[in-house]
């Protein structure tokens, strides 16, 4: 409740305890009505503010309310969902929280504009929580909430509308037909390069400049000079209509050259409004037609476009030789309807022989595409205009023309594949499987299955071999995929290292577990690269249609929570999705939406571990260790949520809470006189990928008065893998605050000992699964001794993990190793059992 509302609540109820008192109240009955008008006015102001929040977050569009300073006062749901953050990330922190790229003076323009009573309209690039950009038009305006002042920025994601502009700018580069766009006053703005070449322009040149119409004398199909305001495109600009085919000669002056062009003029509209904004003109050629006798032949030719004729009462059907060419019948014409419907694909015959008995029967017109079947067995795509004139048994009559549309379908088809097309390998994109996926399911077609497939360990080879070795692998393995389905199977590429196959198994029920187990065999032999020799093995989940699922996100859910389930029993196997993963899913689903509010609500708590020397089991530092204890759930262990917490990303808040914690708790430890020598606390990965970690540390130091060395950060071999500038800024802005940093599980990751000599590293964690099998483990004893001869190398303390037993500390003390932590010395305690842990081991 803001400050506001609290000053109304405490008046009302004031005023209602002087009613209730009766006393020093001269006239109870107007006191009373005051109430119940200010209750009334309240319960407005209550809905209003609700309906506020109602129309706010209906907006499609991500709506930001900002203040003078740029920062993000409020935001609205398709906010959150556009830019993948929770709104409490969002708001309180300047715009560069999702738009990084703004300088710093931004909101000077936009401020300035609105002054004026205008919208401010720009183009930026916003970013979302993977750190993607996508393109958007942000229209903000002033709002007013009483005396203040705020911006309300809506921002349109263009994503879409520049894709369309660049297929349309991409068909319209391959286009052998001039394309001329102008204002309603005749000012060219765009032409495509045909256009260009077709009226002899330079193309590196401008259209609006290199196009000066007094360099030009334009003439009508008769050689007569045509005014401006009677070219084709004004006349369109002018009457609102469609100027078709209209052949004139435009003469430049300069080159003395004469092109007579056929050109078709269509008025584009805004919106609302009735008048042309600007005008389209398709042209082209025709200088050669114009000089030839047969003109209109030789402009049917170029243009692709033959005539016909139908006379019912002769029973003859006339075509001109441009016709005859499209439907291949140039030696033999047809003379009948039905010997020419006979090229027509028996597909699409029964609408042409529909439309054309509609026409005889009452007249009118019909407009279609089809495909010809010519005689060599070539097919066509083709453009079938007829329209009817006579219904009289002796006048029946219908004309029309046949255009052939081969090119533009193949332009076309070309487009919609390299859409649903994955560059890399050839394969169906993500889209395009989906797409697939989609239409069987709406068709209820049984016996498919869903195999979703992610190659084991492929970031491994990714960042340790680069990016083209990556790609190489991608596209080697496809070829394997593609081996292992079968005729009717569709495989994809569903993104990154995934893949999808809609599988057949209409005939077979097993087919589809017979082809998982063919997926892992064929990868059972290894992968080259650069003289590198290195194995992949495949995690494959199963999904049957309509059993585990009736639709497309519930078969590709399903299917992939069996595949994570084939990679959490070892990998290079497969599972078919079962009730058991759905309630695992389920469970999944529970965590992270508690896990969502459990900071707020205060379910955290920490516990402490000491980590001990060795020799004589004093105390040497603690660490920090998170506990989670939910209403609903119960007690959860921190190796179920922490995983859901770095997936979802609430990792960050929780982890910097654990910060905040540790440093309140190791000060209040200081100030009794019983601190351990410091503080371990464990960090995400991705902490270390936001530009937050430095100063939350730098805060909670000084807030509690503590020197950087007291405190230990402690992260995994991940963090290192990244090796992104912003992860070295990180650690060079941990370095100089004088916080320690450790490696935690050292060896189970992706272990690279580059970085141990370039990044100012501290320390190593042992992991505690080497430990468990010395020292009557000869492997286990040999990573030790390895791990601690790289430690006592490079000058790095080692700390060992998970020490249970007196054997084990024997062996680690032999190794030189002083410091360790297990239950051999005590389990983690709450903070004021560790308090006593301290007083025993110093006292």
């Amino acid at each position: 409740m803001d400050e506001g509302r609290h000053d109304d609540e405490a008046m009302l109820s004031q005023l209602e305890a002087l009613l209730a008192d009766g006393r020093g109240c001269e006239d109870p009955v107007l006191l009373s009505e005051l109430l119940a008008m200010l209750h009334g006015l309240r319960r407005e102001a209550d809905i209003a503010s609700l309906r506020y929040q109602k129309l706010f977050n209906a907006v499609p569009d991500p709506v930001s309310l900002i203040d003078a300073d740029g920062r993000v006062v409020d935001l609205n749901t398709a906010g959150e969902l556009a830019y993948g953050l929770p709104r409490d990330q969002i708001v309180g922190n300047l715009i560069h929280v999702i738009n990084p790229d703004l300088p710093p003076d931004h909101m000077a323009p936009v401020l300035e504009t609105l002054a004026r009573k205008r919208t401010h309209v720009v183009e930026v690039y916003n970013k979302r929580a993977d750190g993607s950009r996508f393109p958007v038009e942000v229209h903000s305006a002033r709002f007013e909430d009483g005396p203040q002042q705020f911006v309300i920025a809506v921002a349109r994601d263009l994503t879409g509308r520049r894709e369309a502009e660049e297929n349309l700018n991409t068909l319209l580069s391959v286009m052998d037909k001039g394309v001329l766009v102008q204002d309603r006053d005749g000012h060219a703005l765009s032409a495509n390069a045909a256009a260009m070449r077709i009226l002899g322009l330079p193309e590196d040149e401008g259209i609006a400049s290199s196009l000066r119409w007094q360099d030009w004398l334009v003439v009508d199909h008769r050689g007569w000079p045509l005014r401006f305001g009677e070219l084709p495109p004004q006349r369109a600009a002018r009457t609102g209509r469609i100027i078709e085919s209209t052949l004139m000669g435009v003469y430049h002056t300069g080159r003395k050259q004469l092109t007579w062009l056929s050109a078709t003029s269509v008025p584009q509209f805004r919106a609302g409004e009735s008048s042309p904004s600007r005008v389209i003109s398709l042209f082209s050629d025709v200088t050669e037609l114009k000089r030839d006798s047969a003109l209109f032949l030789r402009t049917q030719a170029l243009a692709r476009i033959g005539g016909w004729e139908w006379d019912g009462g002769r029973e003859r059907l006339y075509l001109t030789d441009e016709a005859l060419r499209i439907i291949g019948r140039r030696e033999d014409p047809p003379r009948t309807l039905e010997d020419a419907l006979a090229q027509v694909d028996g597909a699409d015959r029964p609408r042409v022989e529909e439309a054309l008995q509609s026409v005889l029967r009452d007249g009118g017109a019909f407009d279609m595409e089809i495909r010809l079947r010519q005689p060599d067995g070539q097919s066509h795509w083709a453009r079938l205009i007829g329209q009817s004139e006579g219904r009289a048994p002796m006048t029946a009559r219908i004309t029309g023309v046949l255009h052939d549309i081969t090119q533009r379908r193949q332009i076309e088809e070309a487009l919609r594949s390299q859409a649903r097309t994955d560059a890399l390998t050839g394969l169906f994109n993500r889209d395009g499987a989906l797409t697939e996926l989609e239409r069987r399911v709406m068709e209820g077609e049984g016996g498919l299955t869903v195999v979703y497939i992610d190659l084991d360990r492929f970031k491994l080879v990714n960042d340790l071999l680069g990016h083209a070795a990556g790609d190489q692998l991608l596209v080697n393995a496809a070829r394997r995929l593609e081996g292992c389905i079968g005729e009717n199977d569709i495989l994809s590429r569903f993104g990154g290292d995934e893949f999808l196959v809609l599988a057949d198994t209409r005939d077979d029920p097993g087919a589809a577990e017979a082809l998982a187990a063919r997926i892992t065999h064929a990868f059972g032999d290894s992968f080259r690269y650069a003289g590198e020799e290195f194995t992949i093995t495949t995690s494959v989940g199963l999904a049957r249609y309509p059993e585990h699922g009736a639709t497309v996100q519930q078969l590709v859910n399903n299917a992939d929570a069996a595949m994570y389930d084939a990679k959490r029993r070892g990998r290079n196997t497969w599972q078919t999705f079962t009730p058991e993963l759905a309630r695992q899913q389920h469970d999944r689903v529970q965590v992270e939406a508690q896990l969502r509010r459990a900071l707020d609500n205060e379910e955290f708590r920490l516990v402490f571990q000491p980590l001990v020397n060795l020799a004589d089991g004093r105390v040497r530092s603690a660490e920090a260790l998170i506990r989670w204890r939910n209403p609903a759930l119960g007690e959860l262990s921190p190796d179920l949520f922490i995983n859901h917490a770095e997936t979802t990303g609430d990792i960050v808040r929780i982890g910097a809470w654990v910060i905040q914690s540790a440093c309140r708790q190791m000060a209040a430890w200081r100030k009794a006189g019983l601190a351990p020598a410091r503080m371990a606390v464990n960090v995400s990965y991705r902490q270390f990928l936001t530009e937050d970690l430095v100063p939350l540390v730098a805060q909670c130091l000084a807030d509690n008065d503590l020197p950087g060395e007291v405190l230990e950060l402690e992260f995994t071999e991940r963090v290192l893998i990244e090796d992104a500038p912003d992860t070295h800024r990180t650690f060079e802005g941990l370095r100089q605050l004088g916080v320690v940093l450790t490696i935690d599980d050292f060896g189970e990751g992706y272990s690279a000992l580059n970085y141990l000599r370039r990044l100012p590293i501290h320390g190593l964690k042992l992991a505690q699964a080497f430990l468990q099998g010395v020292p009557g483990n000869q492997s286990d004893t040999a990573i030790c001794q390895a791990v601690a001869g790289i430690a006592e190398a490079l000058g790095l303390d080692l700390v060992a993990e998970g020490v249970e037993s007196s054997a084990q500390r024997d062996f680690l003390l032999g190794l030189g190793v002083r410091t360790g932590q297990g239950f051999l010395f005590s389990p983690p305690m709450d903070p004021d059992g560790f308090a006593a842990y301290l007083r025993q081991t110093t006292g």
